[in-house]
């Protein structure tokens, strides 16, 4: 029907929206697009591509010819599964699924799996009043045979990304909005990817020192966090070959994603074209996903020449993790996105895959989705002015550590973000520390141990205040030390 340009009567189109009965103050057809407003999506494209370098691979690099491959493994998967009838299944699948497949004639090739829709059977009626499954106004929920992550496209297990025939495959770099995901955060987009790639026991490889809440939401979603580590020697470096070894001494092959922060809170440290080029060939061996974390890329410190997002890494299926809390400094705009890429076939079935679970949780809220083209223009202007403040902070840091006659406290260098970690001496208790400053001061940090550094003797600090407040800060800690070194 739809093929002769026929739309059917849906019987249990229970959308109000569409029955002339939205309020007033939001009086749009809601579409159910499961990435987000289309809309809100071409503006984020539209900007990525403005200010994210494409990686365009050279024309006789095999690896840029990445399209299609026959899915022939039921053991080498990148989604985890049972049986070849699975794979069968998603290998027959050779349709691009995107923003224009309507959801009502996929849900339809899956209305004999009663398992597929367990969430939508607990709905009362089964279909939400946003339900995507009867949607042809939006981009429909792309979930051919109800797969998600239990049921089996090929993993890309040591890959060249060759072409086939007749494969298409996309070298200009460039950001798509079907390629794009809206959501509230970082922290939703980490928990719906460990959702698509990961079953209960699996893992995923994080850097320590690093923010806390990787492990956390790896914790809910029954997913193991394991760790590799950022080591300093004058700056911060990727432990290569440890992750190397983690992923060779994976014997039950649980590791289905390396998550990378570029640049790493709070240690500052982008990632190195070498260390680049060295995980990514690590992936493909591997047949694991790179998720990549770049909110604070475009706040440079004291940064080495070569850093590049991941972003559009077209060898590897990667997803890079962006947002308005970072970007337009507003945490409270609850804007993130994830932008896939990777070799066209791995791109297109992750893409069917996430669709499942961004249906199934609903896309954001109309009202902050009809503002985010309008918001991204201010992003200019707010990196300029963020930029300014934590640089002119930084120099304040340097003056203020250079004149310290005691000279026992320094920085770490850092590469970008807007924290930084002062070094101590070790003799001082972290916690010890931060009571004295909170007894004399009625000012509080972060010790070192909350990032899960190596040793004691570190101080996260945020290079955000105002130029006055930034400095009675850092004079705050200068005089900790002192005291807690019994020095006058």
């Amino acid at each position: 029907m739809k093929a002769e340009g026929i739309r059917p009567v849906a019987l249990n189109d229970s959308n109000p929206t569409r029955h002339g009965l939205a309020p007033s103050s939001l009086p749009t057809v809601y579409a159910a697009e499961p990435r987000g407003q289309r809309y809100a999506r071409e503006a984020i494209a539209d900007y990525i591509n403005a200010t994210v370098e494409p990686y365009v691979p050279d024309a006789d690099d095999d690896s840029a010819a990445h399209a299609s491959r026959k899915q022939t493994h039921a053991d080498d998967l990148i989604y985890k599964g049972t049986g070849a009838t699975i794979l069968q299944s998603a290998a027959g699948n050779d349709d691009a699924v995107d923003d224009e497949t309507a959801a009502d004639s996929v849900y339809a090739d899956v209305a004999t799996d009663s398992a597929v829709r367990v969430s939508a059977a607990g709905n009362g009626d089964g279909v939400d009043d946003g339900d995507a499954a009867d949607n042809d106004d939006g981009d429909g929920a792309a979930c051919n045979d109800g797969a998600t992550r239990n049921d089996g496209a090929a993993r890309n297990d040591g890959a060249t990304g060759k072409q086939e025939e007749g494969g298409a495959s996309r070298k200009d770099g460039q950001a798509r909005a079907d390629e794009v995901y809206l959501l509230s955060s970082t922290s939703q987009a980490y928990s719906w990817l460990m959702k698509l790639l990961c079953d209960a026991g699996d893992a995923v490889l994080a850097p320590k020192p690093g923010y806390p809440l990787i492990e956390s939401i790896a914790r809910l979603e029954c997913v193991e966090a394991r760790f590799y580590q950022l080591r300093f020697d004058g700056s911060w470096f990727i432990d290569v070959p440890q992750i190397e070894r983690m992923l060779a001494e994976d014997a039950d092959r649980r590791i289905r994603a390396v998550i990378v922060i570029n640049p790493n809170n709070p240690t500052g440290s982008y990632i190195k074209p070498a260390e680049r080029e060295a995980l990514v060939a690590l992936c493909r061996r591997y047949g694991i996903a790179i998720i990549a974390d770049e909110v604070f890329f475009d706040y440079p410190l004291e940064p080495f020449d070569g850093n590049r997002r991941l972003s559009g890494e077209p060898r590897m299926l990667t997803f890079a993790l962006d947002g308005f809390s970072k970007t337009l400094a507003a945490p409270h705009a609850k804007v993130g996105w994830i932008r896939v890429s990777g070799p066209d076939d791995d791109v297109r079935e992750a893409c069917r895959r996430l669709d499942v679970i961004a249906d199934d949780f609903l896309p954001m809220s109309e009202f902050v989705a009809r503002e985010i083209p309008a918001m991204l223009h201010e992003a200019p202007r707010q990196l300029d002015a963020v930029g300014s403040r934590i640089r002119a902070n930084l120099a304040t840091l340097h003056r203020m550590l250079d004149g310290d006659d005691l000279g026992v406290v320094d920085v770490l260098r850092a590469e970008g973000g807007w924290n930084v970690l002062l070094r101590f001496p070790g003799v001082i208790d972290e916690n010890d520390l931060v009571l004295a400053m909170i007894d004399a001061s009625r000012t509080s940090g972060q010790p070192g141990y909350f990032f899960d550094m190596t040793s004691n003797g570190y101080l996260a600090i945020s290079l955000l205040p105002e130029e006055e407040l930034f400095a009675r800060n850092v004079a705050t800690v200068l005089d900790a030390v002192r005291q807690r070194l019994g020095i006058a």
